[in-house]
């Protein structure tokens, strides 16, 4: 006789997406619990770091840490020296600044060392969003960003030894690029993230990390048309994050200064974005926007007497504002750049 009972219908999740989820929101959740505990500034790299190692990154090897490590080491010089030396010379530290961004986006364009460059990049915007401000302890930005690194490291072997693959997963697929389309790439990434930084240290927006962050995730895609994809999907993110935000800000109230209920709210919204960012596969997609737009939210404007509801309503507007002129940038520099057959993304799959 056959059964009235409705088959299950498969999971969205392989076992091994389901065990990368696990990772993601355990792991950022532990980096905001430690910034908290520990009460450290900057919390932000405390909880995007371990979402950018095991998001971005669904392995865990030496490469992968070699790179990061050794990205988080090249900053603290890199910092040290640029902002130590050239903060009073606006223009000689805006063409260092396009440099450094040149060789990060020269090793993402590249391939091998992919990791080495985006985590730059990120991390670059970071810290020159903070450092760049003469009322700011540049040494506590560099501890901060140094710890973090660490921790995140710690907190990615931890996930991947107690939530790790049952399935090898297949490496991806090599990209063959010309030479024109790297250089297509690299230069139209670094002369974006020079404007974003000038745009914002011009108008003093110290104030919209979030924002200046979008512009910087979107240009992961390498090029304008995978640009203007992903900042549809991060616009997507950013808001569900900020109403997420907001809810939990409304269902927390006056409890808000409550660590542990704050924990609890915190890593249902993690869980929810993880499992987003596995499914859709996307990279900076709108799982990784809401991840960050949350991590962001609580780990760096968390605080006693602070309203989230202002902050979540005045970083989705800014985010929104910021992706459409970083577009508007890059389209223009794209079709510049194609102007020169040195640097032409012509060609190839319109990719760039």
């Amino acid at each position: 006789m056959p059964s009235d009972t409705p088959a299950p219908r498969p999971s969205k999740l392989s076992r091994n997406d389901l065990r990368q989820c696990l990772r993601i929101a355990v792991g950022a959740w532990i980096g905001f619990l430690v910034s908290q505990l520990m009460h450290w500034n900057y919390g932000v790299f405390f909880t995007v770091f371990p979402m950018f190692l095991l998001g971005i990154i669904p392995v865990f090897n030496a490469h992968v840490v070699r790179q990061f490590l050794g990205n988080a080491c090249l900053n603290v010089v890199e910092i040290s020296l640029v902002v130590g030396l050239t903060q009073h010379l606006p223009a000689v530290m805006t063409g260092l600044v396009f440099l450094m961004f040149l060789g990060r986006f020269t090793l993402m364009a590249r391939g091998p060392l992919f990791v080495f460059g985006a985590n730059g990049v990120l991390t670059l915007s970071i810290m020159l969003h903070f450092s760049s401000y003469p009322d700011l302890d540049l040494f506590d930005l560099l501890t901060s960003n140094t710890v973090a690194s660490l921790l995140a490291v710690a907190i990615a072997a931890l996930m991947h030894s107690v939530f790790p693959d049952v399935d090898p997963r297949q490496p991806p697929p090599p990209q063959l690029k010309s030479v024109s389309l790297q250089r297509h790439q690299a230069l139209i990434g670094a002369i974006t993230a020079t404007l974003s930084f000038l745009v914002f240290q011009l108008l003093d927006l110290r104030d919209s990390l979030s924002a200046q962050m979008a512009t910087i995730l979107i240009l992961f895609a390498l090029g304008y048309h995978g640009a203007k994809a992903s900042a549809h999907r991060r616009a997507i993110g950013t808001l569900l994050g900020c109403n997420l935000a907001l809810l939990l800000q409304l269902i927390l109230f006056t409890k808000s200064s409550h660590l542990p209920l704050v924990l609890l709210a915190y890593g249902i919204g993690l869980l929810l974005f993880a499992r987003e960012h596995v499914i859709e596969k996307a990279g900076s997609g709108i799982g990784f926007g809401g991840l960050t737009t949350l991590g962001i939210l609580f780990g760096q404007y968390l605080r006693p007497n602070q309203d989230l509801v202002v902050d979540a309503l005045y970083r989705f507007s800014s985010m929104c504002v910021a992706l459409m002129a970083t577009l508007v940038a890059m389209a223009v520099l794209h079709r510049l750049l194609d102007l020169w057959p040195a640097v032409s993304s012509r060609g190839d799959d319109d990719q760039g």
